[in-house]
């Protein structure tokens, strides 16, 4: 497979019309979390490899990440903690206080070949995009968005939370009206709680109730600079939509932001092992259909996601909304080869869909728009003036 990834120059690409920019390195396509992982799978390596195959790739607007600095890391992380995840990474090992202190080999957080070099790449990727977006621009970062690192230890898989760095970058700048929305399983805690005292950075996360890292409550607001809609398993792709419309817009249009991040974890769809959400992935591409018009300026990240088929389709469509692409009826040949060459050790993996290998678009997922979800969109509004109560 020849990579999709063709790196240009930041200048170059400055010198170009701000056309979406594709973020991605060749550091995801054999590193591993470990065998037992839910992230022992390929995804964004994948996603590349699945653009590449569509024909959806322009050399031109294409990046390689680069490896984000030791003085890049510590702008939020603590440089013990960088210094933890070097040292970690060049002896594979970790000692006992270190462990403690860090989470490093503890809590999910497993020590694997390239545990600086990889998360160090996604926050380099983000980085970069947050420079390339500084006049205007869209950037699709597939292997950012990991936003439960915090600044002294990982987190639910996170060692370093690329999408804080990036918002820094965006502040750095002298934005001061920036929204980060969260659209994965899992709540982005250590997003919200990072700008929980700052008042340029409003959080938005939309995650399923009583999943980990069990944060995020609709009352939780972090001093009004968030909101939180903690949704009941079976979220189907009409309520999505109604918390679009009723909820994510009405507030987006209000703030009015200069930049938008926003983070597509992909464990919401139906066949994701490691949450209860029914959407289907027609529901992430009209949530960026929509948000992508509301600012100059936006970074499109992935984040969770633990089965390989449903997560580089998503993140693959993704791409396509953003360039205006529709996907085909069916696959061409080389796009189905990669997703049939894909191997998943988990149950789903056993037997998949044929329409796992030959489609990117699933079938939708419509249903009732239960009244927890009515309220939910209502009690996320409150507090706003009433001129953003209004549907899109």
């Amino acid at each position: 497979m020849v990579p999709v990834v063709v790196p240009i120059s930041a200048a170059r690409w400055r010198s170009r019309s701000k056309q979406p920019l594709l973020i991605g390195s060749e550091i995801y396509r054999k590193s591993t979390y470990g065998p037992k992982h839910p992230l022992a799978i390929p995804r964004v390596s994948t996603t590349l490899d699945l653009i590449g195959a569509l024909g959806w790739v322009d050399p031109g607007r294409t990046l390689d990440s680069p490896i984000a600095s030791f003085a890049q890391l510590t702008r939020f992380h603590t440089a013990d903690y960088i210094r933890a995840l070097m040292a970690a990474e060049a002896t594979q090992a970790v000692p006992a206080e270190v462990r403690a202190r860090h989470h490093i080999g503890a809590y999910g957080n497993p020590v694997y070949a390239e545990i600086f070099r990889r998360p160090a790449t996604s926050a380099g990727g983000v980085l970069l995009a947050a420079g390339l977006t500084a006049e205007g621009g869209i950037a699709h970062v597939p292997g950012g968005g990991t936003h439960h690192g915090r600044a002294d230890r990982a987190s639910g898989f996170c060692y370093v939370n690329d999408a804080v760095l990036g918002l820094l970058a965006w502040l750095d700048q002298g934005l001061t009206r920036v929204l980060y929305l969260d659209i994965d399983a899992h709540h982005g805690d250590g997003v919200q709680d990072a700008f929980a005292e700052d008042p340029r950075v409003f959080t938005f996360s939309i995650h399923e109730a009583g999943r980990w890292p069990f944060t995020g409550a609709l009352e939780e607001r972090a001093g009004g600079q968030a909101r939180n809609i903690p949704v009941p398993q079976g979220l189907n792709d009409t309520e999505m939509d109604w918390l679009l419309h009723h909820a994510v817009l009405p507030l987006a249009r209000q703030l009015r932001p200069q930049a938008i991040m926003l983070q597509c974890g992909a464990d919401a769809l139906e066949e994701d092992p490691l949450a209860k959400l029914s959407l289907s992935n027609n529901a992430y591409w009209a949530v960026v259909r929509e948000v992508m018009q509301l600012a100059p300026r936006l970074i499109v990240l992935g984040g969770g996601g633990y089965n390989p088929w449903s997560v580089s389709r998503c993140w693959t469509g993704i791409w396509g909304v953003l360039n205006g692409l529709e996907p085909p009826g069916r696959l061409p040949p080389a796009a189905e080869a990669i997703l049939r060459n894909l191997v998943f050790n988990r149950a789903a993996g056993r037997n998949p869909p044929e329409h796992w290998f030959t489609t990117l678009r699933d079938v939708p997922r419509p249903g009732p728009v239960r009244l927890e979800i009515r309220h939910l969109a209502e009690a996320t509004l409150e507090g706003l003036p009433e001129s953003a109560h209004g549907v899109a």
